[in-house]
């Protein structure tokens, strides 16, 4: 074989090289490390990089990790370190790409897996969101009647089937309450990450609020009477008003949008 064809051809044999250790690394239980590797500097390699990923992993996902134990916990995080495909290099959207694995299980144990990932995940997404309230034109003393009210972009309204916010080791539910879980999520000024539960009224009210930012409060509040099928919209919508005025208090709203 010719010089020239040699050269052509080590591109290739280095990517089926790569192919190889990764296809180990991923699992070193079924796939041989690729000839010509110290066993013992790969298992170092091995382990450096599943700790590395299983410890972010538990940073983002402290419940589920605290919930499983140990082995089931470490047995979850090899199954994703094996088995899915990533579109991001990112290590801050390694969280959102383990919370994609679960949805993608055909069964989750315990069931409300799903869910408590997504609620982890997001409250690290809301953390780490370049998201920023004075990029917003407002006037937070806006009449919130007469103008519309703007929801801020830290306030995030979440809706769960499991009660999300209360499981741990102590409490660990068999089946859905009948009632959803309504939740706001909001970063505060510190950066840290307070919920609070809304009343299904209250849930809608702040849905509506990013449905159709252009609208007064007033006509929202109208709206959302008929949806509630009100028979006093008049009394509705003032304990509306008081309602938005407890959002603002709170920073969930902003103010009132300005032109």
């Amino acid at each position: 074989m010719s010089a020239p064809e040699t050269r052509a051809m080590a591109p290739t044999r280095l990517r089926e090289q790569q192919l190889e250790l990764t296809r180990h690394l991923r699992d070193p239980q079924h796939v041989p490390a690729p000839e010509g590797l110290e066993d013992r500097r790969i298992g170092i390699y091995r382990e450096l990089l599943f700790n590395n990923i299983e410890s972010l992993l538990g940073g983002n996902f402290p419940v589920i990790r605290t919930l499983l134990a140990e082995t089931r916990w470490k047995a979850l995080v090899r199954d994703f370190y094996r088995d899915h495909r990533s579109q991001t290099p990112l290590f801050p959207e390694i969280a959102w790409e383990f919370m994609r694995y679960l949805e993608s299980l055909p069964e989750l144990d315990p069931p409300f897996l799903g869910e408590l990932a997504h609620y982890e995940w997001v409250e690290l997404a809301l953390q780490i969101s370049e998201a920023r309230i004075d990029d917003v034109a407002h006037d937070p003393t806006g009449d919130l009647l007469a103008g519309a009210p703007l929801l801020s972009p830290l306030a995030w309204p979440l809706a769960y089937r499991w009660p999300v916010h209360r499981l741990g080791p102590q409490f660990q539910p068999a089946v859905p309450p009948d009632a959803p879980t309504l939740l706001l999520l909001r970063r505060e000024a510190d950066g840290n990450v307070r919920f609070a539960e809304l009343s299904p009224l209250a849930f809608r009210l702040v849905q509506r609020l990013g449905e159709e930012p252009s609208l007064d409060g007033r006509a929202q509040l109208t709206a959302l009477a008929g949806e509630a099928a009100a028979t006093d919209v008049d009394s509705f919508v003032a304990e509306g008003a008081q309602l938005l005025l407890e959002l603002r208090d709170s920073g969930a709203v902003l103010g009132t949008r300005s032109p």
